[in-house]
């Protein structure tokens, strides 16, 4: 059997795989926000950074195919490991670990379910733009003047509906709880938890989740006036 066969196949090949899509993507969020936090900076810089983005082209789909890709493993993972876990366990044992168990943690497929409903939203509402055409028409120049996608502005509109900025706020704050618990679980699953510093890292991972769904909310919430020291930042 080959090893993409094992990984698959076994208990802890599918922990190690679902710990490793899951370091992937812990990486692709972080970078994403690094990124959207732009917005807080003159048009020139995320416009610049959006630019750069699309100019790797096709490289670009295949990275955005490779994401999806491991999201999909890692909530089709979760969902099997759970379904394991729960068929493994007499009924009493089972009642006692769920009664000990996090909410983070006994939710973490249903959360995971909702966060790939939104980055299929989001891809189709930034990315292909499907509700509003109009926004690929929407061009920038450079300060060395080379016209670009105007991506400051797109993100700016976008953020205006507050329906959409709703959704948006609602689904990183689920990310960020799912995060939560699984940043521990990743270290764990790398045999990198010890009981030396279980506590630190826990309360480290609590703090960047925090963080992250703070930082990712001041986006949507700037952008419709509720924060007025950032709001005064969005050129509209």
């Amino acid at each position: 059997m080959n090893l993409l066969g094992s990984l698959f196949s076994s208990s802890i090949g599918r922990k190690f795989l679902m710990a490793a899509t899951g370091l992937v993507l812990f990486g692709f969020v972080t970078g994403h926000l690094v990124g959207n936090l732009q917005i807080f900076l003159p048009p020139e810089k995320i416009n610049h950074y959006g630019h750069l983005l699309e100019s790797l082209g096709s490289a670009l789909w295949a990275i955005r195919a490779f994401l999806l890709v491991c999201v999909v493993i890692h909530i089709w993972l979760a969902i099997q490991l759970t379904l394991e876990n729960r068929a493994a366990r007499p009924a009493a044992y089972a009642a006692e670990k769920t009664m000990r168990a996090t909410l983070a943690s006994r939710v973490m497929a249903r959360t995971g379910i909702v966060v790939l409903a939104f980055i299929i939203y989001h891809l189709l509402h930034f990315t292909i733009r499907a509700q509003h055409p109009e926004w690929s028409e929407h061009t920038y120049r450079l300060a060395d003047g080379t016209m670009v996608r105007d991506v400051y502005r797109m993100v700016v509109e976008g953020f205006s509906s507050v329906g959409v900025s709703v959704f948006y706020i609602v689904a990183v704050g689920l990310l960020a709880y799912h995060l939560a618990h699984g940043i521990s679980s990743m270290f764990q699953t790398f045999g990198l938890k010890n009981e030396n510093w279980t506590r630190g890292l826990d309360t480290t991972a609590k703090i960047y989740c925090w963080a992250y769904f703070l930082l990712n909310a001041l986006i949507p919430l700037s952008v419709l006036g509720y924060v007025p020291v950032l709001s005064g930042l969005i050129q509209r």
